[in-house]
């Protein structure tokens, strides 16, 4: 995983490529209207239900676009929310206001959907020891805050990115000519680089589960797409020797099934990839 100090270069990258995106050469539409120095206050007004998530990424965009805005919290990250809750206030110069409030809004009302799912997912598996993984299925520059949401929302993080973490799947593993010689050509290429990565494979089906058990150095067993029957035969099978993932094809309605089949994580690409923005507005007042 990645440190939190890369995780915040990253957090700083999203909101400074987010305000030469919107903001370009200025926000001519307040300048046109609003005089400068004109002080004002908004509200960030919750017009929806869930869990909120990007309080404090907007504390953090408020003080890039402007040291003077303060921010006044009365619903920090986590907090389930509903219709006509007020989550923060925010005061200072108005055209700073105005030229951060887009960013905002976007970041949260995502972060809030996602959070809010993951939570939901969190709950269902609640009691059997399974925790609730993320994927890679982000969108393209803004996965530090999805993946940001998926923690505020109860669940843990995958990997972050392609660097941090060694993902034997299908390819892989054809590409290199089969399970046991991927494995070995990746621990060759670790001790090579002298990089300390966790490993983990992806089988197909329980001969392949057998497989990778007579590999060393395997952190966890990704179980892809299997059913609850084979789910199980595998927990049996590795015995706890390393980690086990469930993925693929599983739904809310399956999902504690899976969890009482005793893997260690269950991920999910729809944490991040079929959300719905949860509806959230910033108002003057």
């Amino acid at each position: 995983m990645i440190s939190a100090e890369k995780f915040q270069e990253e957090i700083d990258l999203i909101i400074a490529n987010a305000l030469r995106e919107d903001v370009g050469e200025g926000d001519h539409s307040s300048l046109a209207c609003i005089p400068d120095g004109a002080m004002g206050r908004a509200r960030l007004l919750v017009k929806d239900t869930g869990i909120l998530a990007g309080v404090d990424f907007a504390r953090q965009v408020f003080k890039t676009v402007d040291p003077q805005l303060r921010m006044e919290v009365f619903l920090p990250d986590g907090s389930p929310v509903t219709r006509g809750q007020v989550a923060f206030e925010v005061e200072g110069p108005s055209l700073s206001i105005l030229k951060a409030e887009r960013l905002v809004l976007n970041a949260m009302q995502r972060m809030s959907a996602i959070a809010t799912k993951t939570r939901k997912y969190v709950d269902l598996v609640e009691g059997t020891g399974t925790k609730i993984l993320d994927t890679r299925k982000t969108t393209p520059g803004i996965r530090a805050l999805e993946k940001w949401a998926v923690r505020i929302g109860g669940g843990e993080n995958h990997r972050f990115a392609l660097y941090d973490m060694i993902m034997l799947k299908d390819n892989h593993i054809d590409f290199a000519g089969g399970i046991s010689r991927a494995i070995a050509k990746t621990r060759a290429y670790l001790d090579q680089k002298g990089l300390d990565l966790k490993i983990i494979v992806e089988a197909r089906d329980l001969q392949e589960v057998a497989e990778i058990l007579k590999s060393e150095g395997v952190h966890r067993i990704l179980l892809d797409n299997f059913t609850l029957k084979e789910t199980r035969e595998a927990v049996a099978l590795i015995g706890g020797r390393c980690q086990t993932e469930s993925s693929g094809g599983i739904t809310e309605k399956t999902l504690r099934s899976y969890a009482e089949c005793g893997v260690t994580y269950i991920s999910s690409g729809a944490l991040t990839h079929s959300v719905a923005n949860m509806d959230l507005s910033l108002k003057a007042f």
